[in-house]
């Protein structure tokens, strides 16, 4: 964002999901209207439900996790590319409330662990609490910046990532920090945003954008440069087309849907 600092940026977004948390909202927290704060007053439509049903998710997962933990927050699915096993250790950057953490809790089960980070206190509360009531043991919730995580070094298994790195204006760090995390052999499972074309001046300068998870997004090549600076081996990026669709609705007066689309990130931590 022209003008704001990285610490500024962290902070407006903070503010913005604080507010999704404390709602209680039935909107997708990629939409500006609801992320910036005006969820209460006008919401837009649709059940979480039906917003992640369009992102990949199959009802038996949504039925399977606690209720008020799907948000309708993401931008797709990244369960389904994280082939999560038995006894692995996964972590979740920006967790919100806790959504894909349950889905991988599930498929690590009880000799896995799953650890979410967010930077946003509301969320961490909201997490903890859907954990209790779904009396979840094998998932902890963590304080912090994606982009200096509170995690040990080569102690994860797998990392996810839903909606979330497109938020960070340090997107090399949090690789940095996501390559440090990982395991020898431990890989990247990921939805995003990325621009398939260049954004125009007035939404790069819209902080409701950038917290719309619309502004903050970059391209393929720039991004696929990032991983490869930050360590990472084959690295796999594809956008989904379809995923214009939902888009949409984020900002319909700026038809953003021309310029951003979802994708799924694959990467590896090497061996050597």
């Amino acid at each position: 964002m022209k003008g704001m600092g990285n610490d500024e940026i962290h902070q407006s977004v903070r503010d913005n999901y604080g507010k999704v948390a404390k709602s209680n909202s039935v909107g997708c927290g990629c939409n500006p209207s609801v992320c910036c704060g005006e969820a209460t007053a006008n919401p837009p439509k649709g059940r979480p439900s039906q917003k992640s049903s369009q992102m990949g998710y199959s009802e038996e997962e949504l039925q399977s996790i606690p209720e008020g933990a799907d948000m309708g927050l993401g931008c797709g699915n990244p369960q389904a590319i994280a082939v999560l096993k038995l006894g692995e250790t996964v972590l979740d950057l920006g967790s919100g409330g806790g959504f894909d953490c349950f889905l991988a809790a599930n498929k690590v089960g009880p000799t896995g662990k799953v650890i979410g980070v967010d930077m946003t206190p509301e969320m961490l509360t909201k997490a903890r609490e859907n954990a209790r009531n779904g009396g979840y043991v094998n998932i902890e919730f963590r304080l912090g910046e994606i982009e200096h995580l509170p995690v040990a070094d080569d102690s994860i298994d797998v990392i996810l990532s839903n909606c979330v790195i497109n938020l960070s204006p340090d997107k090399l760090s949090v690789f940095r920090e996501a390559f440090r995390t990982l395991r020898p052999g431990g890989r990247l499972a990921i939805s995003d945003i990325v621009t398939t074309a260049e954004l125009p001046v007035e939404v790069c300068n819209d902080l409701k954008l950038y917290c719309g998870c619309i502004t903050g997004a970059i391209p393929i090549a720039e991004l696929k440069h990032i991983l490869a600076e930050a360590g990472f081996e084959k690295i796999r990026i594809q956008p989904k087309e379809k995923s214009r669709e939902f888009i949409r609705e984020w900002a319909p007066d700026h038809n953003v849907e021309d310029y951003i689309v979802s994708a799924t990130i694959e990467a590896i931590k090497g061996l050597t």
